[in-house]
């Protein structure tokens, strides 16, 4: 099983299919990259040209390259809104799908990837590499040792201070589904779930903001943005509650005036001690009657424990466990199931924020 080659079909050939996915499946022995589509015919060809095989087939429509029989494995890389119906066409063509965070533009089209998912019974992962961070590993490891006990309080943060994406349509609400939250909330809000094992919302408030996207000049790290492109909102909170009674706050911006910006971090709190990544990778608690506060090494070494392979670029190590539960019929590290998870509560803070009123998801 270890030397099958896995034919891998690529839909959409732009920033994070160039910058994520094709250099990580590029260093994975046991993948191949046949086909590349995307609706630019000038970016596919780029991309096939740079990591395809000799014979690669470029497309500008998706439902031509999933006629193709041969393919294996489907990586949806687009814009947020034809993420479910690219992937829900792809499975039912027979093939096993990684497409990119989020999971879709809302609960219900998530619902839609599930359960084509479960009815097809091919595989889907969605590109959470967040999970595969040497502190993330160590913090799971510790956190199933039983070090931190009961966690019932939670905070998922991904907090930039002016650093709007200024390219694609990031900016655009039909495109995207929204902004910062559904962005990179989404990676703070599912490592957190994930380190909790917790996937059973019971209710959330949310609240989402737009005040700074006509102050000029914006100061932003990649460049002044149109604000007649800025649609979405520049910052967003969640308070989550879980059916076992366990909080999360959720916080989200692209723009905030924060001199502590963090990005696709958790802090955890539990009965016997409690985990951040504030400074690191940080473990607290009481020992023999005193505080402690332990803050491994990860710089050497890393997350050997778990991978055998030390540290391992996160997106590398995404794509590696990704073929490998293909080839070997094993789960994925991201199942479908999970991510749906957060597309509801993504989903619930956004409509709280809408309708003012806590949002229930029974």
């Amino acid at each position: 099983m270890q030397d099958t080659v896995l034919k891998i079909g690529i839909i959409g050939c732009g920033g994070i299919a160039l910058g994520k996915h094709l250099p990580a499946l590029s260093k994975q022995s046991n993948a191949a990259m046949v086909a590349f589509c995307d609706i630019i015919p000038e970016r596919a060809e780029k991309a096939a040209k740079q990591y395809g095989t000799k014979d690669a087939k470029v497309y500008t429509d998706y439902r031509q390259l999933l006629e193709d029989k041969t393919i294996d494995v489907v990586h949806v890389l687009t814009p947020n809104r034809s993420h479910s119906f690219i992937t829900v066409d792809a499975l039912e063509a027979g093939k096993n799908v990684m497409c990119e965070k989020p999971m879709a533009i809302n609960a219900e089209e998530a619902k839609k990837m599930l359960d084509a998912s479960i009815r097809t019974g091919k595989k889907l992962t969605i590109g959470y590499q967040s999970r595969h961070r040497a502190d993330s590993l160590y913090a799971k490891k510790e956190i199933e040792d039983g070090t931190l006990g009961e966690i019932y309080f939670a905070k998922a943060t991904a907090l930039r201070r002016r650093a709007v994406p200024t390219w694609g349509v990031f900016l655009n609400e039909y495109e995207q589904g929204g902004g910062p939250l559904i962005d990179i909330g989404t990676h703070a809000l599912d490592l957190t779930l994930w380190c909790m094992d917790n996937f059973d919302p019971k209710y959330c408030v949310g609240t989402t903001y737009k005040k700074l996207s006509d102050k000029f000049p914006t100061g932003n790290d990649w460049g002044e943005w149109d604000p007649k492109q800025f649609t979405v909102e520049d910052a967003a909170f969640g308070f989550i509650v879980m059916k076992n009674g366990a909080t999360i706050i959720l916080e989200s911006s692209w723009a905030l005036n924060i001199l502590d910006p963090r990005e696709a971090v958790t802090t955890l709190c539990g009965t016997e001690g409690g985990i951040d990544m504030n400074d690191g990778l940080r473990i607290n608690g009481v020992r023999n009657g005193r505080q402690y506060i332990l803050k491994p090494n990860l710089n050497a070494g890393g997350a050997a424990f778990f991978s055998g392979r030390g540290n391992e670029n996160p997106e590398d190590r995404e794509a590696r466990m990704w073929l490998e539960a293909v080839i070997n019929d094993k789960k994925p590290v991201v199942t479908p199931e999970q991510a749906y998870c957060v597309s509801r509560i993504l989903d619930g803070i956004y409509k709280s924020a809408k309708s003012g009123q806590p949002f229930y998801f029974e």
